[in-house]
């Protein structure tokens, strides 16, 4: 092999992407979101025929650190996207979008007036727990400390903890299990 050919080899490899492992992070729009029409009230009784606790929605827009912050570090973890698969159906929605969805209740509009009107979502991200019925029961507003603190927001919903007390007083109660502070 010529030198300029173990050059442009070595060059290739070090360029070419490296391969994720089955522990580390997973592409969340792959991983952890589900595909959708935007028509939630058919997700909505697709959750039900599979058994889930109830539809995750994580309202977003393109400009927002956080947001990105979410995916990059906490969406994209292979236990938080297990979790959810297994508990909600997940889907993103764009604050600023044009794209045309249905609500819960079959009425249709932009997914701006989803966000805005109907969820009064104006600081992103905006991360809503929805029950089998469409009923909003927990939302939070900016991003979590990490995964652990995610998951635990989750399993609160999940278990059904939210009927009988706050996040916040859970979450204090369990602030043992939190390594990711």
């Amino acid at each position: 092999m010529s030198r300029f050919s173990v050059l442009f080899l070595a060059a290739a490899l070090l360029a070419a992407p490296l391969a994720v492992s089955a522990d580390g992070p997973r592409d969340p729009y792959r991983h952890f979101f589900d595909e959708t029409w935007h028509d939630f009230q058919e997700e909505l009784e697709k959750a039900r025929e599979e058994n889930k606790k109830g539809v995750f929605i994580f309202f977003e827009m393109d400009e927002c650190p956080f947001c990105h912050y979410m995916k990059d570090h906490v969406l994209n973890q292979p236990a938080v996207q297990e979790y959810f698969k297994d508990h909600f159906l997940a889907f993103s929605v764009d604050i600023e979008g044009g794209v045309e969805v249905v609500d819960f209740e079959g009425n249709t509009m932009t997914e701006r007036d989803f966000a805005f009107r109907e969820h009064r979502v104006r600081a992103t991200p905006v991360m809503a727990f929805f029950d089998l019925d469409g009923e909003m029961v927990h939302r939070h507003t900016g991003r979590t400390a990490g995964p652990d603190e995610f998951l635990l927001m989750a399993q609160f919903v999940a278990d059904g903890i939210y009927k009988d007390m706050r996040f916040t007083r859970y979450r204090r109660e369990q602030e043992g299990q939190l390594i990711d502070r």
